[in-house]
């Protein structure tokens, strides 16, 4: 297929103890983009094998490696990625061969016509096991369900953005799961494909059961960002408001208990449970959004980074 574009192209790949997978990787890539102009960005996420030695070794120019100083997960190591990336199209990918390359001309097609601004891809006949498929559709259905966008395949890695989309994705925690999401909250435009799907290569697959809970409670802080992150009083308020009202309903009624019949009130759990009512519903006016705020002013006020990269090579170089 010949190329649809002479722009640079940037494909950010992050990597965790993936030596045996890199070389056929970058194998793979010189292969299905013949014609293009590109770099590869690995992003090495303090693996604990020989992967960013491999890497350097291979002494391609093409190659970028973005060396960590330490473990950051997922997310961040594509934000890192990400930021470094001076393609005017992005791709993303997992580094263990089970996305496809040869897969990459064909979703360029629709984002250089400037239709869309995302790619995103549908892996067809997963080559996975149960312990990955199983969290992997009960996410997808909830996704679905909640957030009413019509993404059949969240957690597929490859994807294709716009430069401008990219660079605002904001990637923090282990959203990189609803990274198709984020660039919707950012008004992209989102094409799904079919793309091929293989075994693992080699190495050890780093995802199980324990993904769907994560998923969860990523979801929560994505939908309450969607809805309410420019009014966050409009659900919190309303909650305050409610346990207000409730809990001063209850005072009112004890305070007739008490000046009407002369009953005694002191030691009923009743009165305790209205001044609770109370001030939980002031504290919920402030509390409820004032880590996530001061998290995200901490880093982008002073456009500080949530990783650190220890070294940077260009084809097995320091730079």
């Amino acid at each position: 297929m010949k190329p649809v574009t002479l722009s640079l192209i940037s494909i950010v790949i992050p990597l965790y103890n993936e030596e045996e997978n890199v070389v056929l990787l970058t194998n793979k890539i010189h292969e299905s983009l013949k014609g293009y102009l590109y770099q590869i960005i690995y992003v090495d996420d303090f693996s604990t094998d020989n992967t960013r030695k491999v890497v350097k070794e291979m002494k391609d120019p093409n190659v970028h490696l973005i060396a960590l100083k330490k473990n950051y997960g997922q997310s961040l190591a594509l934000a890192a990625g990400i930021d470094y990336a001076k393609g005017e199209y992005i791709i993303t990918m997992d580094g263990d061969l089970q996305n496809d390359p040869q897969d990459i001309p064909k979703m360029m097609e629709h984002v250089v016509s400037g239709e869309y601004d995302v790619v995103t891809g549908i892996r067809q006949k997963r080559k996975d096991s149960l312990v990955k498929k199983i969290p992997s559709k009960i996410a997808n259905f909830m996704v679905r369900r909640v957030t009413k966008l019509d993404i059949k395949d969240n957690g597929c890695a490859l994807k294709v953005f716009t430069r401008d989309i990219a660079k605002d994705l904001n990637l923090y925690g282990e959203m990189h799961r609803f990274i198709t999401l984020l660039a919707h909250l950012e008004g992209a435009q989102i094409k799904q494909v079919p793309v091929k799907h293989h075994a693992r290569n080699a190495g050890v697959s780093k995802y199980g059961l324990e993904r769907v809970f994560k998923v969860v409670a990523d979801m929560m802080l994505l939908l309450f960002i969607r809805k309410y992150f420019q009014r966050p009083i409009h659900l919190f308020g309303i909650f305050g408001v409610l346990l207000i009202i409730l809990g001063i309903f209850i005072n009112i009624y004890l305070l007739i208990v008490k000046l009407g019949y002369g009953q005694d009130i002191g030691n009923r759990p009743l009165l305790i449970f209205g001044m609770m009512f109370i001030l939980a519903g002031i504290q919920l006016f402030t509390i409820g959004i004032v880590l996530e705020l001061l998290i995200r002013t901490y880093y982008e006020s002073q456009n500080k980074r949530p990783y650190r990269i220890k070294n940077i090579s260009v084809g097995g170089q320091s730079s």
